[in-house]
């Protein structure tokens, strides 16, 4: 049979097929592409599975399709290790918060980064307006203006109080990444696109201003049967992964066409003299993003 991985909890898989969800697990080890995985099934994987004959009731997963795509991050547990966080999705969103809890532009930029390898379009939506003052507001503004200009689409809105078709139209027909830290909102906007889904929503820490975990695997929801959301837990920290620092400046859009146009071919845009990124700096090339670039290449912790 086959199927399409809906959630993963580590050792046992949820499987849909025609309709109807199936428990499987893996038959035996599998190796993709000589990759260290943490999970070699992720949300979103194309799969066959069958019915275990020696055991009652128990499927196995045989095969799992080649993906078109995935968003991989650095294992935070096992060093060395690469964790697919979805596969074959259409578009990333991530939820962005200014406090309640604080959301880093270090953070947000790797995220952008995961999803331009392999040029996944990328969403950002500003959650929690309802509670940001007017200088909290000016800033998100300012932020919606940079990204915006980079290309990427972005929304400010709250998920308790605003009507949300916006939000909605960009998740119809598609399979959808949610994103974000935990306490963002990403539960909160999964109940109220599809109630029956009954996400487990907490209140974040007034005294630390973080959330409290409350997705503990990702899971996969139908809006209908064109559109599907992925929810994940939240991230705190999100390490790059499968990037090399030679082609890291790749992976922002703005950095693109004055690719090759350094004095040093293998330039990485930071100490090295007559640099064409660095000459566009303030022009078309944020210093925002630019410091953002220089902290993903120097591996810098993203939640600062």
């Amino acid at each position: 049979m086959k199927g399409l991985i809906t959630k993963s909890t580590g050792l046992w898989y949820q499987v849909s097929s025609e309709d109807k969800k199936y428990n499987a697990r893996l038959k035996g080890k599998f190796k993709l592409e000589n990759k260290k995985l943490t999970n070699p099934i992720a949300v979103g994987d194309r799969v066959e599975f069958e019915l275990n004959e020696q055991v009652e009731d128990e499927w196995v997963i045989t095969n799992i399709y080649p993906r078109e795509n995935y968003v991989l991050r650095e294992s935070p547990r096992k060093k060395g290790y690469h964790h697919i966080i979805a596969s074959n999705i259409d578009q990333g969103i991530l939820i962005v918060t200014l406090k309640m809890p604080r959301t880093s532009i270090g953070f947000v930029d790797r995220f952008l980064i995961s999803l331009e390898a392999f040029r996944i379009p990328g969403i950002i939506i500003f959650n929690k307006s309802d509670i940001y003052s007017s200088k909290d507001l000016s800033r998100v503004d300012f932020l919606k203006g940079i990204y915006e200009k980079v290309g990427y689409r972005v929304l400010i809105t709250s998920f308790n109080n605003d009507p949300l078709d916006n939000v909605k139209s960009l998740l119809l027909n598609k399979i959808s990444l949610l994103s974000g830290h935990s306490g963002a909102g990403k539960s909160t906007l999964i109940n109220r696109f599809i109630p029956q889904a009954n996400q487990e929503v907490q209140k974040v820490s007034s005294f630390a201003g973080k959330g409290v975990h409350t997705t503990t695997f990702a899971e996969l929801f139908e809006l209908n049967k064109n559109t599907k959301v992925i929810d994940t837990p939240g991230i705190k920290e999100l390490g790059l992964a499968e990037i090399e620092n030679e082609e890291l400046s790749h992976y922002f859009p703005e950095m693109r066409k004055y690719l090759g146009k350094c004095k040093f071919n293998n330039c990485l845009h930071d100490n090295e003299p007559d640099c064409a990124i660095k000459e566009r700096l303030g022009k078309d090339i944020s210093a925002i993003r630019y410091d953002s670039y220089l902290s993903t290449l120097k591996n810098e912790d993203n939640r600062k």
